[in-house]
């Protein structure tokens, strides 16, 4: 091929690795740019392990290591790595109801299981609390509510944002937060025969979901963002829990949305 063009051997080789470079570095940008993107649309929350799922989804394999490689240089640190300080609880639940879920976290049903956690957010310098209600089955956070007070009126408000119809929910189980334990949270429960369970004093593993729920809660939401007014934390919360429904993949779900999840298997 050489004598037929009539160049060198050498300047034909040069010529192609020249070729294959430029080629190589044009994916290289593409997949930058496809990792940058995904990252950014996660709202800085999706590691190497999320990117590369939805990599697969848009016809591209690549190693963990590719990606870790490509986020490092362009400075795309996921929120999960800071690290953020743990306030211990007090005050327990001492009612003597037992750990019924027994960790059976992985359900059949829809809003067949519901749990429940509280967590704290700062508007305008002074603390305030977030009680959310998330279905077993497929993850979603089903029932929210904000308020000054760390008490069972934020749980019985959680409790009243669900839509759907309570008489399916099977059972209801939470930590031994304090706020937890109360005349008219029973009452409720009583209403629609929903059993009780509560996990064993000072065991987080027995409400592993509520957790995992909450610490994306918190470092998706309450760290990386500054609240003026109750309102302005509830209309970006609202915002949130749309998006951690219908759009933000999860590893229990087979990296699909609760969502779609759920019209996926219902």
């Amino acid at each position: 091929m050489c004598k037929a063009l009539k160049i060198c051997r050498s300047t034909y080789y040069y010529e192609v690795n020249v070729v294959r470079k430029s080629e190589k570095e044009a994916q290289e940008h593409i997949l930058t740019e496809s990792i940058i993107s995904i990252f950014n649309k996660s709202r800085k929350c999706y590691g190497s392990r999320k990117i590369r799922e939805v990599l697969k989804t848009k016809g591209l394999v690549v190693s963990r290591r590719k990606i870790i490689k490509i986020m490092k240089v362009n400075g795309l640190i996921s929120l999960y790595n800071k690290a953020r300080y743990k306030h211990k609880k007090q005050n327990y639940n001492e009612q003597l109801i037992d750990n019924r879920l027994n960790r059976k976290f992985n359900r059949k049903h829809v809003m067949e299981v519901i749990v429940s956690d509280l967590t704290y957010v700062k508007v305008a310098n002074k603390w305030h609390y977030i009680c959310l209600f998330v279905d077993l089955f497929n993850r979603e956070i089903i029932g929210v509510s904000t308020g000054r007070h760390k008490n069972a009126d934020l749980v019985l408000r959680a409790l009243s944002s669900i839509k759907g119809n309570l008489h399916r929910v099977y059972m209801f189980h939470t930590d031994r937060g304090k706020e937890f334990d109360n005349a008219c949270i029973e009452d409720a429960l009583t209403t629609f025969g929903i059993q009780r369970s509560l996990s064993i004093k000072g065991c987080p593993y027995d409400n592993a979901i509520a957790e995992s729920t909450f610490k994306a809660v918190k470092t998706e939401f309450i760290y990386p963002n500054r609240f003026r007014t109750l309102d302005e934390l509830n209309l970006q919360l609202s915002d949130y829990i749309n998006w951690f429904n219908h759009h933000r993949i999860h590893g229990s779900l087979n990296y699909q949305t609760p969502v779609s999840y759920k019209l996926s298997t219902t």
